[in-house]
């Protein structure tokens, strides 16, 4: 298995696609990279920024250059000796008219050849769905939008489709019959009723009435593919068939003279026909029979347990990997799968011997599941475990009382999640909790315990469960039910019976259930049951996980922002020392090869912010004395009565403002407006005044002008002069800070990550800013420069970084120097063990220090953090005056002379090495020794 050194994720769009990746993968070798780390790349919705939204899994996006050009690029990274990880997207697709394989659902129903690609439930409880899928896409409710002539009949060589503004809609070949035989005398009447183009064209109309079932699916295709081609033939060679085929679609569309009433009756008739119910989009959340991707209406989730389904969605992913372009995989979503093991042992079946990640998140303490056949994660347990051991945890209880003097804010953490879980039930995921409920109904009507149950009580009772489910999903399946995963849904049921004492028996009973097929001595038939409502179950927690506490908790709960992070524990103020290392014991010893990230397209705030901000846990006191100051110099606006942005808004808005604050003066006019979008968006994620379903126009207008006001020079001036000097305080204690952080994700187990753009300081805010585009040429030019003065002259350079750390410089040269200390000790990193270090001495608590050591070569990371304790602002944690008598104890006495990578510096210890000989010239240090030189 080819295992990365380091990756290097790249955001593929239609303006830089894959020739662009191809110039600059020269770079990337030069900066220390291994592979390429590439978004998705299957064919997308057109003009798609991601790629997430797959139109078909089968081709290479054409927006991105097409086969050809992703050929080139491999071309390039094989000259190169580069790797290629890809990201794939198995969970859904788009639910849009570029998808071929859904269109031909929507057009056949169950008799597609497509049916069963897609997870519809086709036997719906809601008669209105059953045999036909929800499509809710409409802006307004649908009898509106039909009376208004929103919806449309248009016909071209695809066939005949219902229209609405830009998105379409197949008409179901059945239908056909009602367009092109309405006022049937008006052509025969033109033609003559024996004419063989008349005779021609009814016979291929009829045909279309006596189409073969589901059970010849492939039949009906070609019968129906063959029908539509002759018509349309017809339509464009005779003037009378094609002048009467316009003239019916006039009239359903209320054309022609006929009255709006009759028009709209016939085409709400044909709408009824249809194998999908077109609706307003607000419907979804409270009726649907499809899986969504969370609460997105517009992507539709795929069955991959179907081994067929897998197999045809995944015949591009297989020939790039047979082929050699691929060399890795990242697989997106992992949680949504009904079977994430099952799908994971087939992904291991067709990637044999292959390096495979999943985006999986933990919580904490969460372990992996064991029998996943993976390198490990994409690295968010990384991500906040390196950010909480940057966090000053000791100084937890004086945040809890700052927040709650200045936010108003002491409900727990754990009740708000709880919550807001409610909230995206009730707005957002009702249908798929109702369908839950409606399925356990069904299963428990025959049993004595669960008859008298109601379905209000059942979904009660769930809702509770899963309000207070303490992971993202189970993974209990036919063949297997963890013991891990018995007690998660042991510990749901507890905290929602404390929770809710009166829902007892509903509560137990739906424990039981849920713990059936776990239970050995249930009967064959009590497993089947308990399964099959489980693995749907397994299915809706981890959306309400994400909605309810990454899109909406984290920016409500705002204590310190830093820990607000995708799979983070806001409630746990950072992680000590020992838990640290604790940490990447178990990752060296269990998953070596894991990935390694601080920063992702996903990520709620740039690396480097979130480094800014943890210093604030180190100053509780002058950060009180700030929030202060701020608040008596900025005046609120009042909106219905109320103050706007309210108490915890305003919390959060100081917080965010430190951590992106630009270092250029110049781009603070770029950076108001990205700011405002950036706290409107925040706002609407914590669904507290405003939301994205019904903006509070008032409130958001406020928020803008309040912030356009303390950011201006004019306005504000009395505001920014008490914030610059605190912001550059704080910023430069983020950057060393930022410097720790980079070193750990360098040199810790796994693989490096680095998400594009991030050699310099990435103070980028949540998506869509952190995609921004990358000047590469201007990273190409300093990479350049770097190296030519590294080699003529390393002191000086360090001594020219450090003088102007705030261009990012010093961040780049530490990435390179490691990532190419990677590329020569590699069998150290990739197969070293880990080894803690301590510290002894007045400093001991500010060190973190750790051995990576294979045979007899090792090699050791030494960084400091709560630099605010070490040092004055803008003084560099270095030599005797900082460090004292602090030292760190080696493992091995005798070790003998060690060479800082970095500095270029040789260091000698019998036993023990100074931290003060460590940081003589720079604030961070990699040592290997002399003799392995």
């Amino acid at each position: 298995m080819r295992v990365p050194r380091g990756t290097y994720r790249l955001q593929l769009t239609p303006e830089f696609g894959f020739d662009r990746a191809r110039e600059i993968a020269p770079y990337l070798r030069d900066l220390g990279i291994s592979d390429l780390y590439l978004s998705p790349i299957t064919q997308a919705v057109a003009g798609s920024t991601h790629g997430y939204d797959v139109a078909d899994p089968t081709a290479v996006n054409e927006e991105l250059g097409g086969r050809d050009a992703l050929f080139r690029l491999h071309d390039e990274t094989t000259r190169l000796g580069l790797g290629w990880l890809q990201d794939i997207v198995p969970n859904h697709m788009a639910f849009h008219p570029a998808n071929r394989m859904l269109m031909d659902v929507l057009e056949n129903g169950e008799a597609s050849r497509y049916a069963r690609y897609f997870d519809i439930d086709w036997n719906h409880y809601y008669g209105t769905l059953k045999g036909r899928i929800l499509a809710p896409f409409l802006g307004k409710f649908y009898g509106e939008a039909l009376n208004d002539g929103e919806i449309k009949v248009a016909y071209d060589h695809d066939g005949l489709w219902f229209q609405y503004y830009d998105l379409r809609f197949p008409m179901r070949a059945e239908s056909y019959h009602q367009v092109f035989t309405h006022d049937l005398r008006w052509l025969e009447q033109r033609l003559g009723e024996h004419h063989a183009e008349f005779i021609r064209y009814l016979g291929t109309v009829h045909t279309l009435k006596n189409l073969p079932g589901p059970e010849h699916a492939l039949e009906r295709s070609e019968q129906v593919h063959m029908t539509k081609t002759l018509l349309w033939e017809l339509y464009e060679g005779n003037p009378f068939v094609r002048d009467y085929v316009n003239r019916n679609l006039d009239t359903f569309n209320g054309a022609n003279g006929a009255s709006d009433g009759d028009s709209r009756q016939l085409l709400d008739r044909l709408m009824g026909e249809q194998c999908f119910r077109l609706a307003f989009w607000k419907v979804a959340t409270e009726e649907i029979n499809y899986r969504r991707f969370f609460t997105i209406n517009g992507l539709i989730s795929v069955r991959l347990e179907d081994e067929q389904v897998f197999h045809d969605t995944h015949t591009l992913i297989r020939e790039l990997i047979d082929s050699g372009v691929i060399d890795g995989l990242r697989v997106d979503h992992i949680d949504g799968l009904h079977d994430p093991t099952g799908y994971l042992r087939r992904l291991e079946q067709l990637a044999p011997d292959r390096y495979v990640v999943v985006e999986k998140i933990l919580e904490h303490g969460e372990p992996l599941p064991g029998e996943w056949p993976v390198a490990g994660t994409t690295g968010y347990d990384f991500l906040n475990t390196v950010n909480g051991v940057l966090c000053r945890r000791t100084n937890a209880p004086a945040f809890t009382r700052l927040y709650a003097r200045y936010a108003n804010v002491v409900e727990p953490y754990e009740r708000l999640v709880a919550e807001k879980k409610r909230l995206m039930v009730e707005k957002h995921l009702a249908g798929n909790i109702d369908n839950l409920a409606h399925l356990l109904k069904r299963l428990s009507a025959n049993d004595r315990y669960g008859n008298d149950i109601t379905l209000y009580g059942l979904r009660r009772a769930l809702v509770a469960v899963m309000s207070h489910f303490p992971v993202y999903r189970t993974y209990i399946t036919a063949d297997s039910c963890r013991e891990i995963d018995a007690d998660y849904l042991r510990q749901a049921v507890a905290a929602a019976l404390q929770r809710h004492p009166d829902m007892h028996y509903e509560l137990t009973y739906i424990e039981k259930f849920l713990l059936m097929c776990c239970t050995p001595e249930a009967t064959a038939e009590e497993r089947e049951q308990s399964l099959l409502f489980v693995m749907q179950f397994q299915q809706v927690t981890g959306p309400l996980m994400a909605k309810g506490v990454e899109d909406t908790a984290l920016y409500v709960y705002n204590r310190l922002l830093s820990l607000n992070e995708v799979g983070g524990s806001p409630h746990v103020f950072g992680v000590t020392l020992d838990e640290f290392h604790a940490f990447n014991v178990r990752a060296a010893e269990g998953h070596p090869y894991a990935m390694n990230a601080t920063a992702t397209h996903d990520t709620k705030r740039g690396e480097d912010v979130r480094a800014r901000i943890n210093v604030l846990s180190e100053i509780p006191g002058e950060w009180d004395q700030m929030v202060k100051t701020w608040r008596r110099l900025n005046k609120r606006r009042t909106v219905r009565g109320e103050k706007a942005p309210d108490k915890n808004d305003e919390y959060f808005l100081y917080q965010a403002l430190l951590g992106s604050w630009p270092f250029d003066e110049s781009d603070l006019d770029t950076f108001r407006t990205r700011f405002v979008e950036y706290m409107i968006k925040a706002v609407r994620e914590a669904k507290v005044h405003t939301t994205w379903l019904k903006h509070d126009e008032e409130y958001e207008n406020a928020l803008a002008t309040y912030i356009n006001t303390i950011l201006s020079h004019k306005t504000g001036a009395a505001f920014l002069e008490a914030f610059l000097p605190f912001q550059r305080k704080v910023a430069w204690y983020g950057m060393l800070n930022s410097l720790s952080q980079l070193v750990i994700k360098l040199t810790a187990p796994g693989v490096p990550d680095i998400y594009q753009g991030t050699e310099l300081w990435d103070l980028s805010m949540v998506d869509p800013d952190n995609r921004r585009s990358v000047d590469y040429a201007a990273r190409r030019d300093l990479l350049d420069t770097i190296r030519r003065k590294a080699e003529r002259d390393r002191a000086e350079l360090l001594r020219d970084l450090i003088g102007s750390m705030s261009d990012g410089r010093i961040k780049l040269f530490v990435m390179h120097e490691i990532l190419t200390a990677r590329q020569r000790w590699e069998s150290i990193f990739s197969e070293g063990d880990y080894t803690p270090l301590t510290a002894m001495g007045p400093q001991a608590d500010n060190i973190i220090a750790y051995m990576r050591r294979r045979g007899h070569h090792a090699l050791v990371t030494v960084v400091p953090r709560f630099f605010t304790e070490l040092a004055g602002e803008n003084e560099m944690p270095c030599g005797p005056a900082v460090w004292n008598d602090t030292s760190i104890t080696m493992p091995l006495p005798g070790l003998g002379r060690w060479h800082n990578v970095l500095t270029g510096q040789d260091i000698r210890g019998d036993g023990h090495l100074a931290a003060a000989d460590i940081f003589t010239r720079f604030p961070v240090a990699l040592l290997v020794r002399e003799e392995d030189t």
